[in-house]
């Protein structure tokens, strides 16, 4: 396996996968690369719904992409340039060869009596499900596997809720696309450390 930080500098957001599919066993690899992440409270916030049926990712695309077609329309979008983001939008979920829906539970976080701890306790919940995210992404990558990152669920989680039947008390946060790369994009530009670290204190 390649150097860990050789594997977090190649690995790249990727859109479109051959039609090749992934062995169980991979996937199941990554979501235990997944399972060891760190968590608050060790409370292990993180679930996942697997998608490998075409029927499945077409019917959440689609209704993903009424969701976002409302929201479009109320923003102004033309109607021939939303037609074409919905078309692509529906074509990235469906060629992908498996999705992964990741879904936070507050089910193990700490509970008080007040709104600002509880809301600081989901906010450490969405880092949790984050770093298990994160987790996934090099894992995948270092098992020849190419992945993207997708927070749509975020901007229409009783959607995704009502397609794949998941309780009411669990929120979707992302959808991972993952797939055998059909491209290799080049990096993108880092903002140097100078500009994003500071020593002792910010000035």
């Amino acid at each position: 396996m390649c150097n860990i930080l050789e594997i977090i500098k190649s690995r790249r957001s990727i859109r479109k996968f051959r039609p090749n599919p992934i062995p169980r066993e991979l996937i199941e690899k990554i979501l235990e690369a997944a399972r060891w992440a760190p968590s608050a409270h060790n409370a292990q916030p993180w679930r996942f719904v697997v998608i490998r049926d075409y029927q499945m990712k077409l019917k959440l695309a689609k209704a993903m992409a009424e969701a976002w077609r409302r929201d479009l329309i109320k923003d102004g979008v033309s109607i021939d340039q939303i037609s074409r983001l919905i078309e692509e939008s529906v074509r990235v979920f469906t060629s992908a060869p498996v999705l992964i829906v990741v879904c936070l539970t507050m089910e193990n976080m700490h509970r008080y009596p007040d709104e600002r701890r509880n809301k600081v306790e989901y906010i450490m919940a969405v880092q949790s499900v984050a770093a298990a995210i994160q987790n996934i992404l090099l894992s995948a990558h270092a098992l020849g596997l190419g992945v993207c990152w997708k927070c749509a669920p975020l901007f229409c989680p009783d959607v995704v809720r009502y397609v794949l039947k998941i309780p009411h008390n669990i929120d979707p946060q992302a959808i991972l696309i993952i797939g055998y790369n059909y491209e290799k994009p080049k990096p993108q530009p880092r903002l140097s450390l100078e500009n994003i670290v500071h020593y002792e204190t910010w000035s």
